[in-house]
């Protein structure tokens, strides 16, 4: 569920980022793209961090 969760936030941070940089569309989907994938891999660690923790 983590990994999911950092993954809408990445789409959404890094979408905003592009746009208020004034990035076209092609930038924003970049971006989106860019930060879904680092924040769902942060999500994977917290999750096995969390998982391993809690055993």
């Amino acid at each position: 569920m983590i990994v999911l969760a950092g993954l809408v936030f990445g789409i959404l941070f890094g979408a905003g980022l592009a746009k208020r940089r004034k990035g076209q569309m092609k930038d924003m989907l970049q971006y989106a793209a860019a930060y879904a994938i680092l924040f769902s891999i942060i999500g994977l660690f917290i999750t096995i961090i969390v998982h391993r923790a809690a055993v």
